[in-house]
């Protein structure tokens, strides 16, 4: 029965509460009565408790005496002898239906075996699913009715082995069929139109020991995203743009000097972080190189990308590839962060989310209409417990499928507190030391204030670093003001924040503490794939001043982000003055903005050797990453110094310093500073960044060169 055939509409709207709209073109929407049957035709009446006229109908709020059965249809009638179907409604964003049909299993998917293979989809509102399979080498497919289980579970077991069988699943839900990919596929073919079934034991290798990890302030995070990394015609890679290409070792560009992964090995990142590499929209897999994106428009949650894979028509290759790639950078000692997605897809109505079981993945505002705080159509409704076991189960799958160490969560004040808590736990339970990280905007949800995982919680996700804008816009200026001026440009309105950014957040002279609790919830960054680069932001504020000072301004901004207490996040290409050519939003912009430009690399060199330098300091000396704010607190002292000078000076226990000073100086001239009385030794300055300078200063007075960081240290 489609909408043109149904005379009148019925919706569930609660486990007990159907709510009837009559047309006021039929009968004048007047009925004195309604009942309920269903296949065994048994008539059972329902309770009118409320009335009232909407635009063109007569709305009817209607009790049931019991609840209804889920799994086959309902049909209402009126006292005219009128009937219609009892459509799902509402019903399915209420805890009611929440806690009856909760899945706790282990199983839904896809498992194969020599002898036969098993289906599992959660559909409760569905009363009837059909699996829709196709060999490879046929256009013809088979349907399968599947059975109903419990809790909403439909299944099926196919006794034979069906690897590389495609498969869609049929689900009928308010008379209704819609044809839906598996949404715990794991693997698809090119450009995820349909499910594969693969056995995943035939790719797996065993984890590679990675060094200790002890504390999330001891990583120094370098963003990149797969295609850019090794896509420039200098790379020196063979696989340009691919998995392959990113784990390729001892390539070379100009001068051969070193580029991609081994680059990023010697200078010296713990985490490489990848924008998502799920599989997306809005690249054409089977033609890659007409189109770009950044990934942030989620298909397939649990499967690789596959305009990164040199086959995207193999379902393995690309499942193969992304475990090479990750093998090779654990091979390096270097840990992997995975950029997900959870808090939307790419369009809603075409989601497999939407097709399984329409309108409960998603939230919904007060009008009924889709909420859309991610801006992008739709947020997924994190608070219900099977959107919840969805994200749980997908990162766990990640985790121990792919050797995954981290996450790094896009639009995290979408989502809710218990789903990042459990996400927690689960990362915990699988792997100590998992780098959880996100972006805690306070978006426009239809989610209470207290349970958005958001940095003002930041006290109830303790373990789960927050991406710190207030950093980023206090040491460059505001993201969202092209030509604001930051701290490092001088600005002495920044003075305050820039204290309290830099010892980490904690309200380190607040009485009433700060934006977070300890460092290692602050990700301290300047720059990322979003917004201006810190290069094009300089040459728009500054655009009478020469490359000299925006060079100078640049290096102390990324000095900050690795000197600072907390996390420190660097944007690929950052330590070579990355320009997108002054796009600001590039997400669907051609290779030649987007891409990491390695001959700025070798032209910059002088800068990266600068930024490799002060990355050695940070993991040398401990005063740069204490972990934990009463440390903080115990062993720093703010400096008397004229704003928007800054001083401070560092305790710390080690057998060849005990106090190490980092003075800042953003202004353009030299300026004159008293210092505590000592010989100090020069292990950074405006043109050095050296643990082990021979570089000496001695009594009480010194000079700060023009817009620079300078780092003392004595015995």
């Amino acid at each position: 029965m489609n909408s043109n055939e149904r005379i009148f509409l019925a919706y569930l709207d609660e486990m007990d509460i159907i709510t009837i709209l009559l047309p006021l073109s039929y009968h004048q929407g007047l009925s004195s009565t309604f009942s309920i049957t269903d296949e065994s035709q048994r008539v059972r009446p329902l309770q009118i408790i409320k009335k009232q006229q909407i635009e063109n109908h007569n709305k009817y709020i209607c009790r049931l005496a019991e609840e209804i059965s889920f799994g086959h249809p309902h049909w209402v009638i009126d006292e005219h002898g009128g009937r219609t179907d009892l459509q799902i409604g509402a019903v399915i964003r209420t805890p009611a239906f929440d806690n009856r049909f909760f899945y706790d299993g282990n199983d839904l998917g896809v498992k194969c075996s020599a002898n036969q293979t098993q289906f599992k989809l959660w559909a409760p509102t569905a009363t009837q699913v059909k699996l829709k399979l196709r060999n490879p080498n046929s256009s013809f497919s088979e349907i399968l009715k599947m059975k109903r289980e419990a809790k909403g579970v439909w299944s099926i077991t196919v006794n034979a082995d069906l690897e590389l069988y495609q498969y869609t699943f049929l689900i009928l839900v308010n008379q209704e069929w819609r044809e839906s990919v598996d949404p715990y596929a794991v693997a698809v073919t090119a450009n995820g139109e349909l499910g594969v079934i693969v056995k995943l034991e035939k790719t797996r290798v065993e984890k590679v020991m990675l060094p200790p990890f002890e504390n999330p302030v001891d990583a120094i995070i370098y963003e990149t995203h797969i295609r850019d990394f090794t896509i420039h015609p200098n790379s020196g890679v063979k696989h340009k743009g691919l998995y392959l290409g990113a784990s390729e070792l001892n390539t070379k560009g100009k001068e051969s000097e070193p580029t991609g992964l081994s680059y990023v090995k010697d200078l010296g990142i713990t985490h490489i972080e990848f924008l998502p590499f799920n599989d997306f929209a809005g690249v054409d897999e089977l033609e890659p190189h007409k189109d770009y994106n950044w990934g942030y428009n989620p298909i397939h949650f649990n499967v690789p990308e596959g305009s990164y894979s040199t086959n995207p028509s193999n379902p393995y290759a690309r499942i193969i590839e992304l475990k090479q790639l990750i093998d090779a950078i654990h091979e390096q000692g270097i840990r992997v962060i995975m950029d997900v997605v959870y808090n939307h897809v790419y369009i809603r109505e075409t989601s497999s989310f939407e097709k399984v079981v329409p309108g409960y993945y998603f939230r919904h505002n007060e009008l009924g209409f889709p909420s859309n705080g991610t801006g992008v159509g739709n947020d997924i409704a994190s608070e219900r417990k099977m959107v919840r076991k969805f994200i749980v189960d997908s990162i766990r799958f990640w985790m121990e499928e792919y050797h995954i160490d981290g996450f790094r969560f896009d639009l995290m004040g979408i989502l809710d507190v218990e789903t990042m808590k459990e996400v927690r736990k689960t990362c915990d339970s699988i792997q100590e030391g998992t780098l959880i990280i996100g972006e805690g905007w306070n978006l426009n949800t239809p989610l209470p204030i207290d349970k958005k995982a958001i940095i003002r919680n930041q006290s109830k996700l303790p373990d789960i670093g927050q991406f710190n804008d207030k950093f980023r816009d206090t040491v460059k200026g505001s993201t969202f003001n092209l030509y604001d001026k930051g701290y490092v440009l001088g600005n002495e309105h920044y003075y305050e924040g820039a204290i309290d950014v830099i010892t980490g957040s904690i309200g380190f002279n607040q009485e009433d503490g700060g934006l977070l609790t300890e460092p290692y919830q602050s990700v301290n960054y300047a720059e990322c794939h979003d917004n201006h680069t810190i290069w094009d932001k300089l040459t728009s504020c500054l655009p009478d001043s020469d490359h000299a000072l925006h060079m100078k301004y640049h290096r102390l901004a990324t000095g900050l982000v690795l000197l600072s207490q907390g996390i420190p996040f660097l944007h690929s290409g950052q330590e070579f003055f990355r320009t997108k050519r002054g796009d600001g939003n590039s997400y669907k912009s051609p290779d030649h903005i987007n891409q990491l430009d390695w001959d700025r690399k070798h032209l910059f060199k002088d800068n990266v050797d600068y930024i490799k330098g002060l990355i050695k300091i940070r993991k040398e000396l401990p005063c740069f990453r204490m972990k934990s704010a009463d440390e903080i607190r115990a062993n720093t002292l703010i400096l008397p110094m004229p704003a928007p000078l800054i001083g401070i000076s560092f305790q710390i226990q080690s057998n060849e310093i005990n106090q190490v000073l980092l003075l800042i100086n953003p202004l353009r001239k030299k300026q004159s500073i008293e210092i505590p009385d000592g010989t100090w030794t020069v292990i950074a300055n405006d043109k050095i960044a050296e643990i082990y300078s021979k570089q000496k200063v001695q009594g009480t007075e010194m000079v700060l060169e023009p817009v620079c960081l300078t780092i003392l240290a004595k015995k």
